[in-house]
């Protein structure tokens, strides 16, 4: 699976993979690895990503479209109810 959203939020953020990797303690190449689908992500680097961006595993997984970290979207649905 392609991470095309990962890929993006880093772009939006005007971050280098090599960043990307020394904020989460791995090599340019892993993290690379990760955002063409060629490594799996495992979870607690999942977890960290999302909350690096503000966003949820949902959404980098391509689970739902919306962007919203999980406490913004708890936040937006009690409004609407």
């Amino acid at each position: 699976m392609v991470m095309q959203r990962l890929r993006n939020l880093r772009e939006d953020s005007d971050l280098t993979q090599v960043q990307m990797g020394k904020m989460l303690n791995i090599t340019q190449k892993a993290y690379s690895n990760y955002e063409t689908g060629q490594r799996s992500i495992p979870l607690d680097v999942l977890i960290k990503l999302a909350k690096y961006f503000d966003t949820s595993t949902d959404y980098l997984l391509e689970v739902i479209d919306d962007k919203r970290s999980y406490a913004n979207l708890v936040k937006y649905y009690d409004k609407i109810q």
